[in-house]
């Protein structure tokens, strides 16, 4: 009896071991014809386009076959993608070394616009290409770097054009002082040399002066201390610094329009914008001539002043870049005035300091109107304006202008 009890029970474990071993064989087929989770629709891994989308970089997914599986509108726009090709052939043989051996790898390059013959206008990018799982795709994210490189070529600009203004004064002032030690016994040539020393002393002066203020004004921190400000006060301070340099030239300075308007604003740089504006009519103008400074508001949010000269005026193509720092139309004239080439550049950034705009109307051998359009003390709020530069009928201006 014992017996045949133990050979049931070894009948049924036998039983049981065949059924498991079947499930098992069953299972481990099943598993084989299932298809590997890598691919998802679209070839993309699962996520990969979600982290993608919220990345700043332009984003491109390639393929084994170097075909782009996904790209960003970006990528598209900047020209790193045409249809579902890479179009930079930089990018394109790096992706291909990147499958081949794994290794993430970084350049930097410039794309020209679509079409151009060279890339002197093109976009800067950091590029980064990486491999993307184990199916031969790869990732390429390409960071816009174009707004570095031109405030780098600005700077360098800038320091270079800093150096050649002030070596021409302090090479001057090392020169005269020579000559003033060499011509001890001849007092004229002393007293003559002298004021030569001291007009190029007032050059540098005024040069260090322009870069302090430019350096205060164009930066993103706001100005401290604004206060209300009477236009009729900056108009009469302007007047009286540049009053020296139009009795020179017989130049006739005369001011119009409203009385009494105020703005909130920095007291000293508005007078300073104001008088480079006057500065520069006088130093453009023939003698015997007349510039008027005007104020009128324009409409309930700003006042407008305006600088009208009856001077040689500007080139048509000249205007987009008279606001730029040491821009000169004339820089052989601009020598003979002692300008510093930074006034105007001063004017743009305080009015856009200011939350207003100044632009301007020239026509050559018909004068020019500066205007400076600000936001009015007692008006109500309004949207910052953007500094910029527009053309400006000077006919208000002049119809204003008090004789």
């Amino acid at each position: 009896m014992e017996v045949e009890i133990v050979a049931s029970l070894t009948g049924l474990a036998g039983l049981a071991i065949g059924l498991a071993t079947g499930l098992a064989v069953r299972v481990s087929e099943r598993a084989q014809r299932t298809p590997a989770p890598a691919a998802p629709a679209g070839g993309v891994p699962p996520g990969v386009a979600s982290v993608l989308s919220v990345l700043r970089s332009s984003a491109v997914v390639v393929d084994g076959e170097d075909r782009v599986l996904r790209a960003s509108s970006a990528a598209r726009a900047f020209g790193l993608v045409s249809g579902d090709r890479l179009v930079v052939d930089e990018v394109l043989a790096m992706t291909r070394l990147v499958r081949r051996d794994g290794e993430i790898r970084e350049i930097e390059i410039q794309v020209g616009p679509t079409g151009a013959r060279s890339r002197a206008d093109g976009r800067w990018f950091a590029v980064r290409v990486a491999p993307l799982g184990s199916h031969g795709l790869v990732v390429v994210l390409a960071e816009d770097l174009t707004d570095m490189h031109r405030t780098e070529a600005i700077r360098r600009d800038f320091v270079a054009n800093v150096s050649h203004e002030l070596k021409t004064p302090v090479g001057a002032l090392a020169l005269l002082a020579e000559t003033v030690e060499g011509a001890a016994d001849d007092p004229e040539a002393v007293r003559r040399f002298a004021g030569r020393m001291q007009y190029e002393s007032v050059r540098l002066t005024n040069l260090v002066q322009d870069l302090m203020t430019l350096s205060r004004v164009q930066g993103n921190e706001p100005l401290p201390e604004l206060t209300p400000v009477d236009l009729d006060e900056v108009t009469a301070e302007a007047f009286d610094r540049c009053s020296i340099k139009a009795s020179a030239k017989d130049i006739e300075l005369a001011s119009g329009g409203e009385d009494g308007l105020h703005v909130r604003a920095d007291h000293e740089l508005l007078v300073t914008a104001l008088r480079n504006l006057v500065d520069n009519a006088v130093a453009y103008s023939p003698e015997h001539t007349r510039v008027v400074v005007s104020t009128r508001k324009c409409d309930q949010w700003h006042v407008e002043i305006n600088v009208t000269d009856q001077g040689i005026g500007i080139p048509e193509g000249e205007i987009g870049r008279i606001f730029e720092r040491f821009y000169r139309v004339d820089p052989a004239r601009s020598r003979q005035t002692g300008g510093t080439g930074l006034g105007l550049a001063i004017v743009k950034h305080v009015a856009g300091k200011h939350g207003g705009e100044v632009t301007v109307w020239s026509k050559e051998g018909h004068g020019s109107t500066f205007t400076i359009r600000l936001p009015l003390l007692d008006g109500p709020s309004r949207p910052r304006l953007a500094a910029g530069i527009a053309g400006k009928d000077p006919e208000n201006t002049a119809r204003e202008a008090k004789p």
